[in-house]
């Protein structure tokens, strides 16, 4: 019982590598284009991938749970837990971006010129996740609420825009389809991870209800926004975090 926990994290780190490799696992054909021919690597969405991510976050939510129930809560399960979530949480969500941004390139007239160049703004989002992740091993103020915004919830979202191509809520697809606004995805997202701002998170360390407010509107807006919003209500609710956090600041201790 004492190594539940590591296994579920070690399910976690599972999910992602498994992430990747529907990532990876693309279609190539040939084509001739005015007399010269190309290799061509089919960008599709990564509907597999979203859908591994969502299963890592609830591994990851459980591992830490059931170490405190069995009070098995050590540096061991800490560093397997934040190695495997700069896989799953991290490299994930970045080629999931690259990938988008390699579909959104498809879309433009000179789509053969592109290099690597413009798709490896990407890969900042595993970096940014790697630098937050070991600052958050190391900083004692993290204990009841992060700094920060966690890698979980940065790869949820990301996760949810597979989806959101796929089912095309409210139209927002053509969105995820355009370069610049997939950049600037990448810049917030990258500032969010290593920003000096209190956030939110859904450990309940008393009943009271003055001190879990926040966490029960957020669980609430969750439940009431994805009946109406379907994929849709990711953004929204990443959104509606970040700026709760923002408007009432979470306690952070010394």
């Amino acid at each position: 019982m004492k190594q539940l926990p590591n296994i579920l994290t070690l399910c976690n780190l599972f999910c992602g590598a498994l992430a990747i490799i529907c990532i990876l696992h693309a279609p190539e054909y040939r084509a001739e284009i005015n007399g010269t021919d190309y290799t061509i690597i089919t960008p599709e969405p990564v509907y597999w991938a979203s859908a591994l991510v969502v299963l890592a976050g609830i591994f990851d939510f459980f591992d830490g749970m059931v170490a405190r129930l069995l009070g098995v809560s050590g540096p061991m399960g800490k560093e397997l837990d934040s190695l495997a979530d700069v896989v799953t949480f991290g490299v994930v969500p970045g080629m999931m971006l690259y990938r988008l941004l390699r579909s959104a390139y498809f879309q433009q007239p000179d789509v053969f010129d592109v290099s690597i160049i413009n798709l490896a703004p990407a890969l900042l989002v595993p970096c940014f996740a790697a630098y937050r992740l070991a600052k958050f091993n190391i900083d004692t103020r993290q204990s009841e609420n992060f700094i920060g915004v966690p890698t979980p919830a940065v790869a949820l979202l990301v996760a949810s825009f597979p989806l959101i191509l796929l089912f095309n809520p409210f139209n927002l697809a053509h969105w995820f389809q355009n370069i610049w606004v997939l950049y600037i995805t990448i810049a917030v997202l990258c500032y969010l991870m290593i920003a000096e701002i209190p956030m939110i998170s859904l450990k309940f360390k008393t009943k009271r209800l003055a001190d879990n407010w926040t966490r029960f509107l957020l669980i609430g807006l969750t439940i009431l926004s994805i009946p109406f919003l379907k994929f849709a209500a990711v953004p929204f609710i990443f959104i509606c975090y970040v700026i709760l956090s923002v408007a009432v600041p979470p306690k952070i201790a010394n």
